[in-house]
């Protein structure tokens, strides 16, 4: 293969499953390449929502502290690149190319999905640049997800709610027993969720994990200003932390994972972390061409913080809602969330795996709506139409956010 791209289609068609659940296959090659204790430190952050902002908070934390930092995400909204990053920056199609030729010579005959694959090459580069710590996120479920064959040194579990329940139930206390999968005997665990499922304790117990709940052993306070955290477990409390635009509630997750690390990083080093943390697709603001917001938000739980971020910072006109979802996401829910602070709703297609059309998704919410058949269309009209004090809040997917993206590069470009 002589590019990325030749690549990730090898990728793509090396394994006759996308999902392919269970640790036998990928963790007898990730032995093979020694890669199970990829750097001195380890943090695994797994969970329904919230996942993106606490990896983002743990790695900026981590950076601030003087570590140099591998960070391992998914899905991405542009490049592959995106899921593979050193103190922030994404690694090179070079690198990536060597690691996965590194991953296919190891792995022999043994047959490997796209994102096994992935998560070996990733953990291979990180290995290779000897980083400091790494923050991986863990993909779809927990026990069986294939980022579960390292040993952290902190195991977090952001939130739990009936998400991909075609593979993981739908039983909310057997989702949080497959969440909480990636606790670790004798290690520190936190759960983010206030009043978690029982199945998150239990769990816990069972494997003798040291857990730390929020709203139990941690918690956090907003102010008009700042917010302050504190922890029992840790015995740590910080006043006049800085706001940022991620949720504060996954940085007070965040700040109670790497408090938990054996090296713990110094409060000047949180204080700078949560101030630099910055996430592509989440409540990310524009002027130009017109006010939006985008976020990728994907189910009821996403919905209901950007709901409360909207109602908490609104505008002297309307919003605008323009909404993109795949076929396996409760649509109604999310636009029930949502209906007392949008105005006006345009739906789009997303003509991908799983993609709805807009005249479904229309079924499928019974929402009044404009419909178009691509996210880059809506745009167009919806520069036509709003004023200066309304705003277009873009949601519903990666797919929507990158789509937006796209459309404002080239809308500006022109």
């Amino acid at each position: 293969m002589q590019t990325l791209n030749e690549w990730l289609s090898y990728l793509e068609n090396l394994h006759p499953k996308n999902i392919d659940m269970g640790l036998e296959r990928v963790r007898a090659v990730a032995q093979k390449m020694d890669l199970l204790v990829p750097a001195p430190l380890v943090i695994t952050v797994g969970g329904t929502n919230g996942k993106g902002s606490t990896v983002t908070f743990c790695t900026e934390i981590l950076k601030a502290d003087g570590k140099t930092v591998g960070t391992y995400i998914s899905p991405h909204l542009h490049v592959y690149n995106e899921r593979v990053s050193i103190n922030g920056m994404p690694v090179s199609d070079h690198l990536l190319m060597q690691s996965f030729a590194a991953v296919d010579a190891a792995r022999g005959e043994t047959s490997l999905t796209y994102f096994e694959f992935g998560t070996l090459s990733a953990l291979w580069i990180f290995k290779q640049r000897k980083v400091d710590a790494v923050v991986l996120e863990v993909g779809l479920g927990g026990r069986l997800d294939a980022v579960n064959i390292v040993e952290p040194d902190v195991a977090v579990v952001t939130s739990i709610g009936l998400d991909h329940i075609d593979w993981l139930g739908s039983d909310i206390n057997g989702i949080a027993r497959e969440k909480a999968g990636i606790f670790r005997a004798g290690k520190p665990a936190v759960c983010g969720q206030i009043n978690p499922p029982p199945a998150i304790a239990e769990t816990a117990q069972n494997l003798g994990a040291m857990l730390a709940v929020k709203n139990q052993d941690f918690t956090f306070s907003r102010s008009a200003d700042d917010w302050g955290f504190t922890s029992g477990i840790s015995q740590q409390a910080l006043a006049h932390l800085p706001l940022s635009n991620l949720p504060i509630e996954n940085a007070a997750t965040a700040i109670q994972a790497v408090l938990m690390l054996p090296q713990p990083p110094s409060e000047a080093a949180i204080r700078a972390g949560i101030k630099q943390a910055r996430l592509a697709g989440r409540l990310e603001l524009y002027t130009d061409p017109m006010p939006m917001m985008l976020d990728v938000g994907h189910n009821p739980q996403a919905a209901e913080y950007l709901r409360e971020y909207l109602l908490r910072n609104p505008v002297r006109g309307k919003n605008y809602a323009l909404l993109a979802m795949l076929a396996d996401k409760d649509a109604a829910e999310v636009t029930r969330v949502m209906h007392d602070c949008i105005a006006e709703w345009h739906l789009a297609g997303l003509d991908v795996p799983r993609g709805r059309t807009a005249r479904q998704l229309q079924m499928d919410t019974g929402v009044e709506a404009i419909c178009y058949n691509q996210v880059g269309h809506a745009l167009d009209a919806l520069l036509e139409m709003i004023g200066a004090n309304d705003r277009v809040i873009v949601f519903g997917s990666f797919y929507t956010v990158s789509a937006a993206q796209q459309w404002i590069k080239e809308h500006n470009r022109g």
